[in-house]
């Protein structure tokens, strides 16, 4: 999914493959994860660029998983595939496509889950204004991301209450908490109440794929559509979180009662990066819901908004 530092999760996994390949180790764990289930079919994801919907559909892929996130600093010039765009959904939809969504901002040392709750005031907002922007309506998920293989330190501390916080802003809303992270994080994830789905990757996974998993990322940079690189992920459930931008309004959501186009309402501390979606009041109304759980939210754990 995101890019990582020299002998990374992509690297250690690339190079683990040639040497069994090759001879040169001897397995002992399974080359592939246990299976969970009948696969469906298969999605990719990707941030390099954006490849044409005919060129993925004739591929024999049946959707993507779309980042509703910024690009983050460095990477303005490369990747390009962040956030997706209404005309993308438009023209996945046109092909027989469909796209699910996925926040996710900083990785490693910046990972968005490192905040903790506060973290999630800053990015649910973002992940709500660009999935509606894209023509995301209600009642789907967004995936946030645990790109990590964390402790259950980490997972306690930190990811725990991001999620938590997370899960406030999409409910208040309208959307449903999906979570990408592997074995472990779904598993802890689950038992404390959190996520409708769970999207898998294996680093830290020892092999497993949990049972409650709607998807799994099977390879990194497993495919190149149009010259761009792209995940490949197995479909292990009917409703992955998929959508379609068909019920779109004004280029944007559905309308919502009661929001006219002659209302603006106004949020403080708008983060600069939903500056251009703020004069779509329905979307603002949206994040308007997010931010107003999102206090109430920290009023109950202490902490200040």
């Amino acid at each position: 999914m995101s890019q990582f530092s020299p002998m990374s999760r992509r690297q250690a996994l690339k190079a683990a493959a040639f040497a069994i390949a090759t001879g040169s180790i001897v397995a002992t764990a399974p080359a592939t994860a246990t299976a969970q289930g009948r696969i469906l079919g298969k999605v990719i994801d990707y941030a390099a660029g954006v490849p044409s919907a005919q060129s993925i559909r004739n591929k024999g892929y049946i959707g993507a998983v779309r980042y509703v996130s910024q690009r983050r600093p460095g990477t303005e010039n490369w990747m390009l595939g962040k956030p997706v765009t209404l005309n993308e959904t438009r023209a996945f939809a046109s092909h027989g496509l469909e796209v699910a969504s996925v926040y996710q901002f900083g990785k490693a040392e910046t990972a968005d889950w490192k905040r903790g709750a506060a973290g999630a005031a800053a990015h649910a907002p973002q992940a709500i204004a660009l999935h509606a922007a894209a023509g995301g309506p209600q009642n789907r998920p967004i995936y946030v991301a645990i790109d990590d293989n964390p402790t259950r330190a980490q997972y306690e501390h930190q990811i725990r209450p991001y999620l938590q916080a997370f899960k406030v802003a999409l409910e208040a809303s309208g959307y449903k908490l999906g979570i990408y992270g592997n074995y472990n994080t779904i598993d802890w994830a689950i038992k404390d109440g959190l996520g409708q789905y769970f999207w898998q990757h294996n680093w830290g996974s020892g092999g497993r794929i949990h049972p409650r998993v709607t998807l799994h990322q099977v390879s990194n940079e497993g495919d190149k559509i149009d010259g761009i690189s792209v995940d490949i992920n197995h479909v292990y459930a009917a409703d992955w979180g998929q959508w379609k931008p068909g019920n779109a309004v004004n280029n944007f959501i559905p309308n919502i009662p009661g929001i006219t186009n002659g209302t603006r309402p106004t949020i403080e501390g708008l983060p600069p990066e939903l500056s251009q979606l703020s004069s779509n009041p329905q979307i603002m109304h949206l994040v308007q819901l997010a931010l107003d759980a999102l206090r109430a939210h920290f009023r109950v754990i202490g902490l200040s908004s």
